[in-house]
């Protein structure tokens, strides 16, 4: 019986290993910031060997050490808070993993280009943020697809592409378009930990942000932690989070696609091309008169009446939610609206 388990564990390990490879990062001193949280290793995900990945749906998640975290950011990029996000990412040597929606990619190109200048990993949430149990499957393979042929193109004069990595708006799916990314080479990257900074009422508490991160990886002991780069909330709390792991020896891993693994998404038709055209030319500052494609989750939504209501303009809101100079001495403990003006969102549910 002893040396049935043994094998057992053997074969799972070997199985495990031919899934996910992974390796220290260098032992590199982060510029300026001794005691820098860093980046302690790299993770290696081959979508050929696992399809799915993340607790919150699936029963396989990343082969992670207890106190162990990767970082997830997703509904990006917007300028005012991404780019902040990045300056903080960066402080501490951090690598994470973005998850963008593609209409903003085109938007904001030169902000998705700085994000894999960082040398953080560029993955997809999907062209224009539907839930997915709720369109119809010829739609949400669009969804999926132009995502993906949206990213690659904003990325792609900075010289980088999208990692075959997917994440299902609201981690809402079906096995119809798990299989669907399955077969295009395509990660469904689900996760462990939410910190909820979704909801409506934490935008003008981070600290509350903070506290559920912080609890609930400590329930778990280690996982995938998601965020969203575009709550002002959540910016304004990660340096406080990024010192709370530290102190209490939690380690950053980074994921990434395996050598030469890329989402196999054809080029699109002429007559089926995404609604925004990616731009080479730095597109970071919304232009009047065009549909509002920011990527904060409510640019535009429908009210109880039925009756659409439009949003303020992305430039105007640009202005507004730009962080003040001396936001990097902000305390999570401080009130957020007291920085950066109320967020309208779609609704408390979304993600």
């Amino acid at each position: 019986m002893i040396q049935l388990r043994a094998a057992i564990a053997f074969l799972a390990g070997m199985q495990l290993s031919c899934m996910l490879s992974a390796w220290p990062a260098l032992a590199v001193d982060c510029p300026g910031n001794p005691d820098a949280l860093g980046t302690s290793r790299t993770i290696t995900v081959d979508p050929a060997a696992l399809a799915r990945v993340g607790a919150m749906n699936y029963q396989q998640t990343m082969p992670l050490e207890p106190k162990e975290v990767i970082l997830t950011f997703d509904d990006g990029p917007w300028p005012p808070t991404t780019m902040r996000a990045l300056e903080i990412l960066k402080s501490q040597c951090v690598k994470a993993t973005f998850f963008l929606i593609g209409r903003s990619a085109q938007a904001f190109a030169s902000t998705a280009q700085q994000i894999a200048r960082d040398g953080h990993t560029v993955a997809s949430h999907s062209q224009n943020h539907p839930y997915f149990n709720r369109v119809a499957y010829a739609r949400g393979v669009r969804e999926i697809d132009d995502s993906f042929r949206s990213i690659a193109a904003a990325l792609e004069p900075a010289g980088f592409k999208p990692a075959p990595f997917f994440r299902f708006p609201g981690l809402l799916s079906t096995q119809a378009y798990e299989n669907y990314l399955q077969s295009h080479g395509i990660t469904s990257v689900s996760t462990d930990v939410l910190a909820s900074d979704w909801f409506r009422r934490l935008q003008k508490h981070p600290e509350g942000i903070l506290e559920r991160a912080i609890t609930r990886l400590e329930a778990r002991g280690s996982g995938i932690l998601l965020l969203h780069d575009i709550k002002p909330a959540t910016v304004l709390m990660l340096p406080d989070l990024l010192k709370e792991l530290k102190e209490r020896g939690y380690k950053i891993v980074h994921m990434v696609p395996a050598e030469n693994a890329a989402p196999l998404i054809a080029a699109a038709p002429e007559s089926s091309a995404p609604e925004t055209k990616a731009s080479t030319a730095d597109t970071d500052k919304p232009k009047s008169g065009r549909r509002r494609i920011a990527a904060l989750n409510a640019e535009s939504h429908k009210s109880k009446t039925g009756k659409r209501r439009i949003v303020a303009s992305a430039e105007a809101r640009q202005a507004r939610h730009k962080p003040p100079e001396n936001a990097s001495s902000f305390s999570a403990t401080k009130p957020a609206e007291k920085y950066w003006p109320r967020v309208i969102e779609k609704d408390s549910h979304a993600m």
